[in-house]
């Protein structure tokens, strides 16, 4: 059993806003669903860190999710920016439950335990967050990351956000100090595609392995994570 990642899929079955205008996302989905089918198993998980859908509700969702669930393996799925259809965990639940999406699982407030592995993460916040600049929505965010670390049932645990805590030239200071306080020694993000990918920090930061795993810096195909 094999735990893969990437982020930022931005489907939209269910709406018009296909990605094949950007540079580089031509036939995005047609590479990412061969890319993923080739080389990921029944037997493994992908983590899919944010940026899921385009979709505004669950009506406009449903073809997206059903391309994700049909797709190898099991998904762990968490918020991003995008992520406009994201509401209540109950209802989010019940909306995998009533359509038999049974691979895919939400990554809210909690963990899950892969192969003694502990998948922890957020949505997380960083200053280009579509949000205003507020101090209760980053501690929101951390304490999101902080629950979701608490309830981990193994030492070894792997950090996946959507925004990224730190870029050459901004860090999030709150949440990589949390992540420090855990000792987190990886972990990995998206939100950033195309020239802003330069600005991406992949390296070893306060004991940290960061990593950017957005589709298009990725090439459309899942990251082997272990």
């Amino acid at each position: 059993m094999s735990l893969f990642a990437i982020a930022d899929t931005h489907l939209s079955f269910g709406t018009n806003k296909p990605m094949d205008s950007f540079p580089g996302w031509n036939d995005y989905v047609e590479r990412l669903e061969n890319n993923w089918n080739r080389i990921v198993t029944d037997d493994d998980t992908v983590v899919i860190a944010g940026d899921i859908s385009w979709a505004m509700n669950f009506e406009q969702l449903y073809a997206d999710f059903d391309f994700i669930n049909k797709l190898n393996g099991k998904k762990i799925i968490l918020k991003g920016n995008h992520d406009y259809w994201w509401t209540t965990i109950n209802k989010m639940n019940n909306f995998i439950a009533d359509n038999n999406f049974d691979t895919v699982s939400i990554l809210h407030n909690n963990s899950y335990n892969i192969d003694g592995i502990s998948v922890c993460g957020s949505r997380g916040w960083m200053f280009d967050s579509d949000e205003p600049h507020d101090e209760k929505v980053l501690a929101r965010e951390v304490g999101r990351i902080k629950m979701s670390l608490d309830s981990a049932q193994s030492d070894n645990k792997i950090v996946f956000l959507h925004y990224p805590p730190i870029t050459t030239n901004s860090c999030c200071r709150e949440i990589v100090d949390i992540l420090s306080q855990y000792g987190i020694k990886k972990c990995y993000y998206g939100h950033l595609h195309g020239v802003a990918a330069r600005l991406a920090v992949e390296d070893n930061i306060d004991g940290i392995d960061f990593k950017l795993i957005s589709c298009d810096k990725l090439g459309f195909i899942p990251k082997l994570i272990y």
